[in-house]
Protein backbone atom coordinates (compact mmCIF):
# COMPACT_ATOMS: atom_id res chain seq x y z
CA UNK A 1 0.00 0.00 0.00
CA UNK A 2 1.45 3.14 -0.92
CA UNK A 3 0.89 6.77 0.24
CA UNK A 4 0.36 10.12 -2.08
CA UNK A 5 2.46 11.66 -0.06
CA UNK A 6 4.32 11.65 2.69
CA UNK A 7 6.76 13.69 4.41
CA UNK A 8 7.46 16.08 1.05
CA UNK A 9 10.89 16.64 0.83
CA UNK A 10 11.16 19.62 -1.03
CA UNK A 11 9.66 22.86 -2.14
CA UNK A 12 9.03 21.32 -5.78
CA UNK A 13 7.54 18.49 -4.78
CA UNK A 14 4.98 20.73 -2.47
CA UNK A 15 4.43 22.14 -5.87
CA UNK A 16 3.50 18.97 -7.59
CA UNK A 17 0.82 17.74 -4.80
CA UNK A 18 -0.68 21.61 -4.88
CA UNK A 19 -1.07 21.29 -8.56
CA UNK A 20 -2.42 17.65 -8.22
CA UNK A 21 -4.65 18.98 -5.47
CA UNK A 22 -6.02 22.02 -7.54
CA UNK A 23 -6.42 19.30 -10.78
CA UNK A 24 -8.82 17.07 -8.48
CA UNK A 25 -11.00 20.22 -6.75
CA UNK A 26 -11.55 21.50 -10.25
CA UNK A 27 -12.38 18.09 -11.92
CA UNK A 28 -14.87 18.04 -8.95
CA UNK A 29 -16.69 21.27 -9.77
CA UNK A 30 -19.04 19.90 -12.44
CA UNK A 31 -19.69 16.87 -10.72
CA UNK A 32 -21.03 18.75 -7.49
CA UNK A 33 -23.49 20.22 -10.09
CA UNK A 34 -24.28 16.69 -11.51
CA UNK A 35 -24.69 15.31 -8.01
CA UNK A 36 -27.45 18.45 -7.43
CA UNK A 37 -30.22 16.47 -8.98
CA UNK A 38 -28.96 12.54 -8.04
CA UNK A 39 -31.63 10.02 -7.05
CA UNK A 40 -31.91 8.39 -3.43
CA UNK A 41 -30.96 5.28 -5.95
CA UNK A 42 -27.50 6.90 -6.86
CA UNK A 43 -26.76 8.00 -3.55
CA UNK A 44 -27.82 4.72 -1.54
CA UNK A 45 -25.58 2.82 -4.08
CA UNK A 46 -22.54 4.46 -3.30
CA UNK A 47 -23.01 4.37 0.41
CA UNK A 48 -23.38 0.17 0.23
CA UNK A 49 -20.06 0.06 -1.82
CA UNK A 50 -18.85 1.85 0.36
CA UNK A 51 -19.78 -0.01 3.44
CA UNK A 52 -19.27 -3.35 2.18
CA UNK A 53 -15.66 -2.51 0.98
CA UNK A 54 -14.59 -1.57 4.46
CA UNK A 55 -16.32 -4.92 5.65
CA UNK A 56 -14.15 -7.01 2.98
CA UNK A 57 -11.18 -5.25 4.24
CA UNK A 58 -11.50 -6.18 8.35
CA UNK A 59 -8.75 -8.35 8.52
CA UNK A 60 -6.49 -5.50 6.83
CA UNK A 61 -7.85 -3.11 9.09
CA UNK A 62 -6.53 -5.26 12.09
CA UNK A 63 -3.16 -5.65 10.55
CA UNK A 64 -3.14 -1.56 10.20
CA UNK A 65 -3.99 -0.73 13.22
CA UNK A 66 -1.83 -2.90 15.21
CA UNK A 67 1.05 -1.46 13.36
CA UNK A 68 -0.11 1.96 13.91
CA UNK A 69 -0.53 1.97 17.70
CA UNK A 70 -1.17 -1.93 18.93
CA UNK A 71 -4.65 -1.33 18.21
CA UNK A 72 -6.63 -4.40 19.59
CA UNK A 73 -9.02 -5.97 16.98
CA UNK A 74 -11.81 -5.67 19.47
CA UNK A 75 -11.41 -2.13 19.62
CA UNK A 76 -11.07 -1.96 15.52
CA UNK A 77 -14.72 -4.17 15.51
CA UNK A 78 -16.08 -1.77 17.59
CA UNK A 79 -14.91 1.80 17.37
CA UNK A 80 -13.93 1.79 14.10
CA UNK A 81 -16.25 -0.74 11.60
CA UNK A 82 -19.19 -1.02 13.95
CA UNK A 83 -19.71 2.69 13.71
CA UNK A 84 -18.92 2.92 10.12
CA UNK A 85 -21.40 0.41 9.45
CA UNK A 86 -24.29 1.42 11.46
CA UNK A 87 -23.54 5.13 10.45
CA UNK A 88 -23.95 3.61 6.83
CA UNK A 89 -27.45 1.45 7.28
CA UNK A 90 -28.83 4.23 9.23
CA UNK A 91 -28.94 6.38 5.74
CA UNK A 92 -29.86 3.01 3.89
CA UNK A 93 -33.13 3.38 5.95
CA UNK A 94 -33.95 6.75 6.58
CA UNK A 95 -32.33 8.86 3.47
CA UNK A 96 -36.03 8.47 1.32
CA UNK A 97 -37.19 10.65 3.93
CA UNK A 98 -34.24 12.68 4.77
CA UNK A 99 -34.48 14.38 0.97
CA UNK A 100 -37.76 14.45 0.94
CA UNK A 101 -38.78 18.09 0.50
CA UNK A 102 -40.55 19.47 3.97
CA UNK A 103 -43.87 21.43 3.88
CA UNK A 104 -43.82 24.32 5.96
CA UNK A 105 -47.11 25.54 6.95
CA UNK A 106 -47.76 29.40 6.88
CA UNK A 107 -47.30 32.11 9.06
CA UNK A 108 -50.44 34.53 9.43
CA UNK A 109 -48.51 37.14 7.69
CA UNK A 110 -48.00 34.96 4.54
CA UNK A 111 -51.18 33.54 4.07
CA UNK A 112 -51.81 32.56 0.60
CA UNK A 113 -48.20 31.09 0.35
CA UNK A 114 -47.22 27.26 -0.35
CA UNK A 115 -44.06 26.63 1.38
CA UNK A 116 -41.47 24.14 1.87
CA UNK A 117 -37.68 23.45 2.82
CA UNK A 118 -35.55 21.67 -0.18
CA UNK A 119 -32.02 19.39 1.07
CA UNK A 120 -29.74 20.75 -1.20
CA UNK A 121 -26.33 19.53 -1.50
CA UNK A 122 -23.70 21.97 -0.39
CA UNK A 123 -20.93 20.68 -3.12
CA UNK A 124 -17.47 20.09 -2.48
CA UNK A 125 -16.87 18.98 0.62
CA UNK A 126 -13.69 18.53 2.37
CA UNK A 127 -13.17 16.35 5.27
CA UNK A 128 -10.01 16.33 7.95
CA UNK A 129 -9.92 13.50 10.00
CA UNK A 130 -7.73 12.95 13.08
CA UNK A 131 -5.24 10.04 13.88
CA UNK A 132 -7.41 8.39 16.98
CA UNK A 133 -10.14 6.51 15.12
CA UNK A 134 -9.40 7.52 12.02
CA UNK A 135 -11.51 4.99 9.77
CA UNK A 136 -14.64 6.39 12.03
CA UNK A 137 -14.00 9.73 11.60
CA UNK A 138 -13.51 9.93 8.01
CA UNK A 139 -16.02 7.48 6.83
CA UNK A 140 -18.40 8.51 9.29
CA UNK A 141 -18.76 12.11 8.08
CA UNK A 142 -18.25 10.47 4.38
CA UNK A 143 -21.58 8.48 4.57
CA UNK A 144 -23.28 11.67 5.37
CA UNK A 145 -21.55 13.71 2.96
CA UNK A 146 -22.69 11.22 0.09
CA UNK A 147 -26.02 10.68 1.41
CA UNK A 148 -26.62 14.93 0.86
CA UNK A 149 -25.59 14.65 -2.34
CA UNK A 150 -22.01 16.16 -2.94
CA UNK A 151 -18.19 15.24 -3.45
CA UNK A 152 -15.13 15.32 -0.72
CA UNK A 153 -12.17 15.73 -0.32
CA UNK A 154 -10.95 13.57 2.57
CA UNK A 155 -7.45 14.07 4.20
CA UNK A 156 -6.60 11.51 6.82
CA UNK A 157 -3.58 11.54 9.32
CA UNK A 158 -0.52 11.08 9.05
CA UNK A 159 0.53 9.83 12.33
CA UNK A 160 -1.53 6.47 11.42
CA UNK A 161 0.46 5.74 8.50
CA UNK A 162 -1.01 2.31 7.73
CA UNK A 163 -4.91 3.03 8.39
CA UNK A 164 -4.56 5.98 6.55
CA UNK A 165 -2.58 3.94 3.46
CA UNK A 166 -5.65 1.26 3.35
CA UNK A 167 -8.30 3.92 3.49
CA UNK A 168 -6.65 5.87 0.33
CA UNK A 169 -6.81 1.83 -0.92
CA UNK A 170 -10.26 1.48 -0.18
CA UNK A 171 -11.42 5.08 -1.23
CA UNK A 172 -9.69 4.74 -5.01
CA UNK A 173 -11.45 1.35 -5.49
CA UNK A 174 -14.85 2.71 -5.01
CA UNK A 175 -14.58 6.12 -6.34
CA UNK A 176 -13.62 8.15 -9.15
CA UNK A 177 -11.94 10.73 -8.12
CA UNK A 178 -14.16 13.53 -9.30
CA UNK A 179 -16.59 12.02 -6.78
CA UNK A 180 -14.63 10.84 -3.66
CA UNK A 181 -10.13 11.61 -3.80
CA UNK A 182 -8.30 11.31 -0.56
CA UNK A 183 -4.81 12.97 -0.17
CA UNK A 184 -2.52 11.78 2.37
CA UNK A 185 0.90 13.70 4.10
CA UNK A 186 1.50 16.14 6.63
CA UNK A 187 0.04 19.63 7.78
CA UNK A 188 1.38 20.79 4.22
CA UNK A 189 -1.16 19.47 2.34
CA UNK A 190 -3.97 20.23 4.96
CA UNK A 191 -2.95 23.81 4.34
CA UNK A 192 -2.85 23.03 0.43
CA UNK A 193 -6.33 21.89 0.68
CA UNK A 194 -7.56 24.50 3.03
CA UNK A 195 -6.53 27.38 0.23
CA UNK A 196 -9.21 26.00 -1.31
CA UNK A 197 -12.91 27.68 -1.94
CA UNK A 198 -14.24 24.42 -0.55
CA UNK A 199 -18.33 24.81 -0.36
CA UNK A 200 -18.16 22.93 3.28
CA UNK A 201 -15.21 21.79 5.56
CA UNK A 202 -15.58 18.85 8.07
CA UNK A 203 -13.01 18.77 10.51
CA UNK A 204 -12.00 16.77 13.97
CA UNK A 205 -9.22 17.28 15.89
CA UNK A 206 -8.27 19.43 18.97
CA UNK A 207 -9.60 22.79 19.44
CA UNK A 208 -6.31 24.54 18.59
CA UNK A 209 -6.25 23.41 15.08
CA UNK A 210 -10.23 23.99 14.83
CA UNK A 211 -9.53 27.54 15.03
CA UNK A 212 -7.13 27.53 12.66
CA UNK A 213 -9.67 25.20 10.03
CA UNK A 214 -11.88 28.30 11.06
CA UNK A 215 -9.80 31.10 9.88
CA UNK A 216 -9.32 29.60 6.96
CA UNK A 217 -12.71 28.57 5.81
CA UNK A 218 -13.72 32.46 6.76
CA UNK A 219 -11.08 33.73 3.70
CA UNK A 220 -14.29 31.87 1.36
CA UNK A 221 -16.79 32.37 3.68
CA UNK A 222 -17.10 28.68 3.75
CA UNK A 223 -19.51 26.94 6.47
CA UNK A 224 -17.65 24.24 8.57
CA UNK A 225 -18.58 21.39 11.17
CA UNK A 226 -16.10 21.79 14.05
CA UNK A 227 -15.51 18.51 16.09
CA UNK A 228 -13.18 19.06 19.01
CA UNK A 229 -12.97 18.18 22.42
CA UNK A 230 -12.24 19.56 25.58
CA UNK A 231 -11.45 18.23 29.16
CA UNK A 232 -14.86 16.32 29.99
CA UNK A 233 -15.58 15.92 33.34
CA UNK A 234 -17.44 13.30 35.41
CA UNK A 235 -19.19 13.59 38.64
CA UNK A 236 -19.97 10.83 40.90
CA UNK A 237 -22.12 11.57 44.08
CA UNK A 238 -22.56 9.36 46.91
CA UNK A 239 -25.57 7.28 45.86
CA UNK A 240 -24.18 5.92 42.89
CA UNK A 241 -23.45 2.73 41.67
CA UNK A 242 -19.66 2.47 42.63
CA UNK A 243 -19.39 -0.83 41.17
CA UNK A 244 -21.02 -0.41 37.69
CA UNK A 245 -19.43 3.39 37.69
CA UNK A 246 -15.75 1.96 37.87
CA UNK A 247 -16.17 -0.57 35.30
CA UNK A 248 -17.72 1.81 32.97
CA UNK A 249 -15.21 4.41 33.56
CA UNK A 250 -12.23 2.15 33.08
CA UNK A 251 -13.70 1.07 29.88
CA UNK A 252 -14.67 4.40 28.09
CA UNK A 253 -11.00 5.74 29.59
CA UNK A 254 -8.79 3.16 28.74
CA UNK A 255 -10.51 2.20 25.59
CA UNK A 256 -7.76 3.35 22.86
CA UNK A 257 -5.24 3.74 25.45
CA UNK A 258 -7.19 7.07 26.34
CA UNK A 259 -6.67 8.74 23.12
CA UNK A 260 -10.87 9.50 22.63
CA UNK A 261 -12.23 13.15 22.35
CA UNK A 262 -15.47 11.79 25.16
CA UNK A 263 -13.28 10.00 27.74
CA UNK A 264 -13.61 11.08 31.16
CA UNK A 265 -10.58 13.79 31.29
CA UNK A 266 -11.29 13.59 35.51
CA UNK A 267 -13.17 12.72 38.19
CA UNK A 268 -15.07 14.29 41.09
CA UNK A 269 -16.25 11.58 43.44
CA UNK A 270 -17.97 12.67 46.69
CA UNK A 271 -15.45 12.31 49.33
CA UNK A 272 -17.40 9.49 51.66
CA UNK A 273 -17.40 7.49 48.78
CA UNK A 274 -13.60 8.22 47.33
CA UNK A 275 -11.88 5.59 48.90
CA UNK A 276 -14.30 2.74 47.92
CA UNK A 277 -14.39 3.85 44.25
CA UNK A 278 -11.14 3.55 43.63
CA UNK A 279 -10.40 0.15 45.22
CA UNK A 280 -13.32 -0.47 42.97
CA UNK A 281 -11.67 0.51 39.76
CA UNK A 282 -8.27 -0.74 40.67
CA UNK A 283 -9.73 -3.93 40.89
CA UNK A 284 -11.60 -3.59 37.15
CA UNK A 285 -7.99 -2.35 35.47
CA UNK A 286 -6.67 -6.02 37.27
CA UNK A 287 -9.02 -8.07 36.04
CA UNK A 288 -9.08 -5.78 32.52
CA UNK A 289 -5.55 -5.81 31.40
CA UNK A 290 -2.94 -7.43 34.41
CA UNK A 291 -2.40 -7.48 38.03
CA UNK A 292 1.24 -5.78 37.63
CA UNK A 293 3.00 -3.69 35.67
CA UNK A 294 4.33 -6.48 33.15
CA UNK A 295 1.35 -8.15 32.74
CA UNK A 296 -0.47 -4.86 31.74
CA UNK A 297 2.66 -3.85 29.57
CA UNK A 298 2.13 -7.25 27.80
CA UNK A 299 -1.63 -6.82 27.70
CA UNK A 300 -2.98 -7.82 23.97
CA UNK A 301 -6.27 -5.62 25.32
CA UNK A 302 -4.50 -2.38 25.68
CA UNK A 303 -3.23 -0.01 22.62
CA UNK A 304 -0.44 2.41 22.79
CA UNK A 305 0.31 5.71 22.36
CA UNK A 306 0.50 7.17 18.58
CA UNK A 307 3.79 8.03 18.75
CA UNK A 308 7.13 9.35 21.13
CA UNK A 309 6.07 12.88 20.88
CA UNK A 310 2.78 12.21 22.13
CA UNK A 311 4.00 9.94 24.77
CA UNK A 312 6.04 12.67 26.23
CA UNK A 313 3.62 15.22 26.15
CA UNK A 314 1.53 12.26 28.61
CA UNK A 315 4.94 11.74 30.45
CA UNK A 316 5.13 15.16 31.24
CA UNK A 317 1.92 15.90 32.33
CA UNK A 318 2.51 13.34 34.31
CA UNK A 319 6.05 14.52 36.24
CA UNK A 320 4.54 17.93 36.56
CA UNK A 321 1.54 16.70 38.42
CA UNK A 322 4.09 14.64 40.54
CA UNK A 323 6.35 17.23 40.83
CA UNK A 324 3.46 19.56 42.15
CA UNK A 325 2.26 17.01 45.19
CA UNK A 326 -0.37 14.68 43.38
CA UNK A 327 0.13 11.36 44.16
CA UNK A 328 -0.28 7.44 42.04
CA UNK A 329 -2.69 5.07 43.28
CA UNK A 330 -1.78 3.31 40.54
CA UNK A 331 0.27 2.95 37.22
CA UNK A 332 2.46 5.40 36.68
CA UNK A 333 4.88 3.61 34.65
CA UNK A 334 6.57 5.30 31.29
CA UNK A 335 8.61 3.61 28.48
CA UNK A 336 8.91 6.26 25.74
CA UNK A 337 11.13 3.97 23.34
CA UNK A 338 7.70 1.54 23.27
CA UNK A 339 4.67 4.22 23.49
CA UNK A 340 3.56 2.97 26.63
CA UNK A 341 2.09 4.62 29.81
CA UNK A 342 0.31 2.15 32.45
CA UNK A 343 -3.53 3.32 32.98
CA UNK A 344 -2.57 5.51 35.40
CA UNK A 345 -4.89 7.16 38.61
CA UNK A 346 -4.16 9.85 40.07
CA UNK A 347 -4.63 11.19 43.45
CA UNK A 348 -4.23 15.10 45.30
CA UNK A 349 -3.87 17.02 42.41
CA UNK A 350 -2.94 20.55 42.84
CA UNK A 351 -5.12 22.83 40.73
CA UNK A 352 -2.40 24.59 39.33
CA UNK A 353 -1.24 21.05 37.51
CA UNK A 354 -1.33 21.18 33.96
CA UNK A 355 -2.91 17.81 33.92
CA UNK A 356 -5.95 20.24 34.84
CA UNK A 357 -5.75 23.13 32.34
CA UNK A 358 -5.03 20.94 29.39
CA UNK A 359 -6.72 18.12 27.52
CA UNK A 360 -5.12 14.85 28.56
CA UNK A 361 -5.74 12.49 26.12
CA UNK A 362 -4.16 9.35 27.38
CA UNK A 363 -3.86 7.05 30.07
CA UNK A 364 -3.83 9.56 33.13
CA UNK A 365 -6.74 9.80 35.01
CA UNK A 366 -7.01 12.66 37.87
CA UNK A 367 -9.76 11.44 40.31
CA UNK A 368 -10.70 14.59 43.05
CA UNK A 369 -12.84 14.42 45.96
CA UNK A 370 -15.20 16.39 46.93
CA UNK A 371 -18.35 17.50 49.44
CA UNK A 372 -19.99 20.68 48.09
CA UNK A 373 -21.82 20.12 44.66
CA UNK A 374 -21.96 23.92 43.94
CA UNK A 375 -18.07 24.06 44.05
CA UNK A 376 -18.00 20.94 41.25
CA UNK A 377 -20.36 23.04 38.91
CA UNK A 378 -18.64 26.06 39.69
CA UNK A 379 -14.91 24.46 39.01
CA UNK A 380 -16.88 23.21 35.35
CA UNK A 381 -18.12 26.48 34.45
CA UNK A 382 -14.65 28.16 35.49
CA UNK A 383 -13.17 26.24 32.47
CA UNK A 384 -14.34 25.76 28.79
CA UNK A 385 -17.23 24.06 27.48
CA UNK A 386 -16.36 20.26 27.29
CA UNK A 387 -17.39 17.96 24.51
CA UNK A 388 -18.67 15.58 27.24
CA UNK A 389 -20.05 15.69 30.54
CA UNK A 390 -20.91 12.50 32.64
CA UNK A 391 -22.83 12.34 35.97
CA UNK A 392 -23.66 9.05 38.18
CA UNK A 393 -25.94 9.47 40.49
CA UNK A 394 -29.32 7.34 42.07
CA UNK A 395 -30.38 11.13 43.29
CA UNK A 396 -32.69 12.64 40.58
CA UNK A 397 -32.03 16.03 42.24
CA UNK A 398 -28.65 16.19 41.58
CA UNK A 399 -28.92 14.85 38.48
CA UNK A 400 -31.20 17.80 38.05
CA UNK A 401 -29.22 20.23 39.43
CA UNK A 402 -25.98 18.97 37.27
CA UNK A 403 -27.77 19.06 33.92
CA UNK A 404 -29.43 22.61 34.45
CA UNK A 405 -26.48 24.36 35.94
CA UNK A 406 -23.85 23.22 32.99
CA UNK A 407 -23.22 23.13 29.77
CA UNK A 408 -21.81 20.50 27.34
CA UNK A 409 -22.06 18.99 23.77
CA UNK A 410 -23.20 16.71 25.26
CA UNK A 411 -24.12 14.32 28.28
CA UNK A 412 -25.04 10.77 29.75
CA UNK A 413 -26.29 9.76 32.98
CA UNK A 414 -24.88 6.89 34.29
CA UNK A 415 -23.16 5.93 31.99
CA UNK A 416 -19.86 7.36 29.25
CA UNK A 417 -19.55 7.80 25.77
CA UNK A 418 -22.38 5.97 24.57
CA UNK A 419 -23.84 9.19 23.30
CA UNK A 420 -21.77 8.67 20.66
CA UNK A 421 -23.07 5.86 19.42
CA UNK A 422 -26.68 7.16 19.51
CA UNK A 423 -27.37 7.51 15.83
CA UNK A 424 -30.42 9.22 16.29
CA UNK A 425 -28.73 12.44 18.07
CA UNK A 426 -26.95 15.03 17.53
CA UNK A 427 -23.30 14.20 17.97
CA UNK A 428 -20.80 17.93 18.64
CA UNK A 429 -19.79 20.53 20.70
CA UNK A 430 -20.53 23.83 21.89
CA UNK A 431 -18.00 27.06 21.47
CA UNK A 432 -14.72 25.70 22.19
CA UNK A 433 -15.51 22.18 22.04
CA UNK A 434 -17.01 22.56 18.37
CA UNK A 435 -19.56 23.49 16.43
CA UNK A 436 -21.80 22.26 14.48
CA UNK A 437 -23.87 18.38 14.79
CA UNK A 438 -23.20 14.71 12.63
CA UNK A 439 -24.18 11.45 12.86
CA UNK A 440 -27.76 10.58 11.48
CA UNK A 441 -29.71 13.29 10.23
CA UNK A 442 -27.79 16.02 11.80
CA UNK A 443 -25.06 14.55 9.74
CA UNK A 444 -26.97 15.06 6.24
CA UNK A 445 -28.06 18.37 7.23
CA UNK A 446 -24.58 19.33 8.08
CA UNK A 447 -24.02 18.82 4.53
CA UNK A 448 -27.29 20.17 2.95
CA UNK A 449 -28.19 23.64 2.35
CA UNK A 450 -31.56 24.08 3.78
CA UNK A 451 -33.23 25.85 0.87
CA UNK A 452 -36.08 27.52 1.69
CA UNK A 453 -38.86 27.52 -1.08
CA UNK A 454 -42.20 29.46 -1.08
CA UNK A 455 -44.64 29.17 -4.42
CA UNK A 456 -47.66 32.08 -4.23
CA UNK A 457 -51.21 30.47 -4.38
CA UNK A 458 -53.13 33.36 -3.37
CA UNK A 459 -51.21 37.00 -4.53
CA UNK A 460 -51.92 39.32 -1.75
CA UNK A 461 -48.57 41.01 -1.38
CA UNK A 462 -50.19 44.11 -4.36
CA UNK A 463 -51.98 45.38 -1.54
CA UNK A 464 -48.61 46.69 0.08
CA UNK A 465 -47.34 48.22 -3.24
CA UNK A 466 -46.17 51.91 -3.65
CA UNK A 467 -48.39 54.48 -4.00
CA UNK A 468 -49.36 53.48 -0.05
CA UNK A 469 -52.97 54.27 0.48
CA UNK A 470 -55.03 55.06 3.49
CA UNK A 471 -56.61 51.44 3.24
CA UNK A 472 -52.58 50.25 2.96
CA UNK A 473 -52.10 51.89 6.59
CA UNK A 474 -55.06 50.49 8.13
CA UNK A 475 -54.12 46.90 6.55
CA UNK A 476 -51.19 47.12 7.91
CA UNK A 477 -52.50 48.39 11.74
CA UNK A 478 -54.78 45.05 11.89
CA UNK A 479 -51.68 43.20 10.86
CA UNK A 480 -49.29 44.43 13.53
CA UNK A 481 -52.58 43.91 15.98
CA UNK A 482 -53.36 40.04 14.73
CA UNK A 483 -49.89 38.70 13.53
Amino acid sequence: MSTVVSYLPSAVAQQNVDAEIRRVFDRQRDTALRLRTSTLDERKARIKKLRDTVVAHTEQFYEAGYADFKKPPAEIDLTEILTVVAEANDALRKLRKWMKPQRVWPSRATVGLRAWMQYQPKGRCLIISPWNYPVNLTFGPLVSAIAAGNTAILKPSEMTPHLSALMTKIVRQVFPEDEVAIFEGDARVSQALLDLPFDHIFFTGSPAIGKVVMAAAAKHLTSVTLELGGKSPTIIDASADLKTAARNIMWSKYTNDGQTCIAPDHIYVHSTVKDEFVRLCKETLTTAYGADPRGQMDSPYLARIVNQRHTARIRALLDDAVGRGARTLTGGVVDEAACYIAPTLLDNIPADAKIMQEEIFGPLLPIIAYDDLDDVIRRINADQKPLALYVWSKTQAVIDKVMNNTSSGGACINNTVVQFLHGNLPFGGVNNSGIGQAHGHYGFKAFSHERAVVRTQIGMTSMFYPPYTDLTRRIAKILLKTI
